[in-house]
């Protein structure tokens, strides 16, 4: 193999079908040893690949292949995301059936993604869009139903008039829909709803436990969940012929800042609204005029806060003789609290704001540390540091915490309408999940409308209710409801004419369980208990922070719902969570401010100036920033023509090597050449070592010259190290290790030619064990490696080496050398040398005698094994 370049277009499919036909990386659930399963978010068939893809699933592989090596039974299976209105709406552009495309994509995607020679266990792949795999799901929502975990109410969403569907709040941006970017109206509809606010408080609990999670997920998800403690409080009404209402029950998470209230906000759904509207037109355009928008917290943030005065006032509950007026505002929510606030412009930037434009007072009552009560003012920015009530009558130089329970205490004693005014009450912001989608290509919800026997669900004996093929998109909405027959069913209760459903699940409810059908993908139920409770929870699940809200959120309520349905025993369905970076790189415009495609594009250095050309006309093109790969911006690189020009194993070490997997990372030509020439490097000194042993033939290993034993000492701590890294998830590193250790086999490759046998035998081993440490990472190139130096056997099936603890002690350290508190050099000595034959060591070293210059020092302070402090 001398001379020869290693050629990855034609190893990298060898291996592939080795581990194809050996069945290399098929998991058995009643296999003794201990389990670990590995999995990355599965992907959404859109027919392509993207190089996100490829570093997720190199990450993911990398622990597979390290913990199969480590001895344990790894399940490591891949499936696809594969219901959703993307594949619609293509559907409709193609004139095909959303199954077609969606399979379609499906072959092409699988067909990538085994190029990457990904250790995936394919006999458990699932697609959450068959029959199979939704019949279960159905079973599954109606377990729920009869659990008392289903809920079907009238409830204001975010409509899409285009898409003609409901949109999740996440889905509306700026106020329009994510995909068809129509502006998002809000109607009330019913739906079908998973009650996962009962496990509010047993959610946000429960993220204290996930230790292996990433902080900034669980604190997203603390917010997403929003626990507050507040008050209910009473406000009455003035008398007025608009209403026959006497009081506004609000509620406020700051009830200390009650004297500073200057306006009451209803939100333009409250009942008291809708009463008002019915006979004043202008508030009820304003209310229309709202309900064009979407109900998006993030979206009403970012939006103008606009109301309208009703006319009504309510008495100030604090301050005597005192009235506030009553608006109707954008920004306040019917489904969070009751409906109604109190502002505190002061405290508070949406109240402050809103009152700016209305030119209502702003009274502050919590005078911030620091800051003079005399002069204290509030100017753009709303004061929401901690402070000192004052302005507050009874409640003056409490702390805000004392003056809640004060004025709690207050409010309790009083009654507005025969009630308590004042109430305290836990809110959480976590709404019940409503799973209703007017769309075609979604999982059918198992319900059947009877005129007779009301709303029942689908007998499971009669499940799967599948999707009807022959569907038609030539009308707006549902494709479901303008069949001509799929609808109609004979009730299964009284026999007579019912319909059936036509909305569909949300494809959150798809993938809030598909890490527990992997476990046992063909049987016959949803799980097999005892099977999935031995492989769950996930050890280690990799995806996208985009998922860290919702899809982490309903899979964790779903898992329980599963426990109480008894499909599993368990709560929490993922132990370890990692959320990698994005691919980014260099965006490039023509003088047309056209998009250039980093393929056409030549990229020239001089010094520190860069620039960039077209490949072909030779036109000047401009460098812009570096961003996330994406289609409109045409900066996005084709995995497939990385794999054919590299290969797969080029492309997942650049993926591992460039930066921490937890931060972005800049696909650059210039990395992936250097990880091409890596490769062959390491090739070379495969090649070389051959040589070196076929020369040798008194090869011993273990008895070692000093330097046999430097060369071993820093294979096993490479090996040492780079277990570690990997598990935990420390990928550049592990790969920074590699190097170096690469990096001191070659120099004994070079220096070996004229050694001792036994130095020979060293290095022997350490590629060996090189080999074996690059296989998680480079697994083609680590097979072709290990075959060539005669291993029996597949790489992939061999145990990580192991580390022989002697090896990974220091005999030696290097002690840092001060004059008069200046580093002046180090020395190298045995652990545990004498100060004074460390002294000795030291005045004779060359730098020391020179700065000496023929003095004698006052004192050498030798502090063992750590520095020597000489003091002229």
């Amino acid at each position: 193999m001398s001379g020869e370049r290693y050629n990855p277009r034609e190893m990298e499919p060898k291996w592939q079908q080795v581990w194809n036909d050996a069945k290399s990386f098929v998991s058995a659930n009643d296999d003794p040893r201990e389990p670990y399963y590995v999995l990355e978010m599965f992907p959404y068939p859109s027919g392509r690949i993207h190089m996100g893809h490829v570093r997720n699933y190199s990450m993911g592989d990398v622990v597979a292949r390290y913990y199969r090596a480590k001895g344990r039974n790894v399940l490591h299976p891949m499936g696809w995301d594969a219901f959703g209105l993307p594949a619609e709406n293509a559907a409709i552009e193609r004139g095909m059936n959303p199954g077609t495309w969606t399979r379609q994509n499906i072959e092409a995607m699988k067909a990538q993604l085994k190029s990457m020679g990904l250790s995936i266990d394919w006999t458990r792949e699932i697609a959450t869009c068959e029959p199979e795999y939704y019949k279960h799901q159905q079973s599954m929502f109606i377990d729920m139903m009869q659990a008392g975990l289903v809920t079907r109410k009238k409830s204001k969403v975010n409509w899409d008039p285009v898409d003609m569907t409901v949109l999740a709040n996440e889905q509306v941006i700026d106020g329009k829909g994510w995909r068809s970017g129509a502006v998002v109206e809000q109607r009330e509809l019913t739906q079908w709803f998973f009650k996962i606010s009962d496990y509010a408080e047993e959610l946000l609990e429960a993220l204290d436990g996930l230790t292996e999670w990433p902080e900034k997920v669980r604190i997203m998800q603390r917010n997403w969940i929003g626990k507050s403690e507040g008050l209910r409080l009473l406000f009455e009404l003035l008398p007025d012929d608009a209403t026959a209402a006497t009081s506004i029950e609000v509620f406020t998470t700051r009830p200390d800042t009650i004297f500073g209230a200057s306006f009451i906000a209803l939100s333009p759904d409250h009942p008291l609204t809708t009463e008002l509207a019915a006979g004043n037109p202008a508030l009820a355009e304003f209310v229309a005029e709202c309900h064009r928008h979407g109900t998006a917290t993030e979206t009403l943030e970012k939006a103008e806060k606009l109301g309208l005065f009703t006319g009504l006032r309510v008495k100030h509950p604090v301050i005597e003789g005192a009235t506030l007026p009553v608006y109707v505002a954008n920004f306040v929510l019917m489904d969070y609290g009751t409906g109604a606030i109190f502002g505190c412009p002061a405290h508070d930037q949406r109240d402050l704001d809103f009152a700016r434009k209305y030119d209502l007072p702003v009274v502050p009552v919590v005078l911030p540390d620091g800051a003079d009560a005399a002069s204290f003012a509030i100017a753009d920015e709303a004061a929401t540091d901690p402070g000192v009530i004052y302005n507050s009558g009874f409640l003056d130089g409490l702390t805000v915490d004392a003056a809640k329970k004060a004025i709690a205490e207050h409010f309790a004693g009083r009654k507005v309408d025969g009630q308590p005014q004042g109430k305290v009450e836990v809110n959480y912001r976590l709404r019940d999940w409503g799973l209703s989608r007017q769309r075609y290509w979604g999982a059918p919800i198992p319900i059947i409308h009877c005129e007779t026997c009301g709303t029942i669900p689908v007998p499971k004996k009669d499940l799967p209710v599948v999707l009807p093929a022959d569907v038609s998109f030539d009308k707006p909405g549902n494709a479901l409801d303008h069949h001509p027959t799929w609808k109609h069913v004979n009730c299964p209760q009284c026999g007579g004419a019912a319909r059936r459903e036509t909305d569909t699940m949300d494809t959150f409810v798809d993938s809030s369980w598909y890490f527990a059908r992997f476990t046992a993908p063909h049987a016959e139920t949803p799980t097999i208990p005892a099977v999935a409770n031995r492989w769950l929870p996930v050890d280690q699940y990799i995806g996208g922070v985009e998922h860290a809200i919702l899809h982490l959120l309903y899979s964790r309520f779903f898992t329980r719902a599963m426990k109480a349905t008894g499909h599993v025993d368990l709560d929490e369905p993922f132990k370890g969570l990692f959320t990698q970076g994005m691919v980014t790189h260099e965006t490039y415009k023509s003088s047309a401010g056209e998009w250039v495609p980093p393929t056409e594009v030549v990229v020239e250095t001089t010094g520190e100036q860069r620039a960039a050309r077209h490949i072909t006309s030779g036109a000047p093109i401009a460098i812009g920033s570096v961003e996330k790969m994406s289609k409109s911006k045409k900066n996005v690189v084709d995995p497939d023509e990385i794999v054919a020009t590299y290969g797969a194993d080029t492309a997942r070490w650049f993926m591992l090597s460039d930066s921490p997997p937890e931060r972005d990372v800049q696909w650059t030509e210039a990395g992936v050449e250097g990880a091409s020439r890596f490769q062959q490097r390491v090739w070379r000194l495969v090649g070389e070592t051959i040589a070196l042993v076929e020369q040798s033939s008194d090869i011993v290993r273990g008895s070692d010259d000093d330097e046999a034993k430097t060369l071993r000492k820093a294979v096993h701590r490479a090996v040492h190290t780079v277990g570690e890294d990997i598990e935990g998830l420390r990928f550049n590193r592990a790969v920074a290790q590699i190097y170096e250790l690469t990096n001191a086999l070659v120099r004994a490759a070079g220096l070996a030619s004229a050694a001792p046998a036994a130095r020979i035998g060293a290095l022997q081993e350490g590629v060996e064990r090189l080999i074996q440490l690059i296989a998680p990472m480079m697994p083609h190139l680590a097979e072709t490696c290990w075959q060539a130096l005669g291993k029996t056997g597949l790489v992939t099936d061999a145990p990580w080496p192991e580390v022989d603890p002697a090896l990974l002690v220091d005999d030696t350290v290097t002690l840092p050398i001060q004059v008069n508190g200046k580093r002046r050099g180090e020395i190298a000595v045995a652990k545990g040398t004498p100060s004074a034959e460390v002294e000795k060591l030291v005045l004779s070293m060359d730098e020391i005698v020179r700065i000496l210059a023929g003095q004698v020092p006052k004192k050498i302070v030798v502090v063992p094994d750590r520095i020597v402090n000489v003091v002229v």
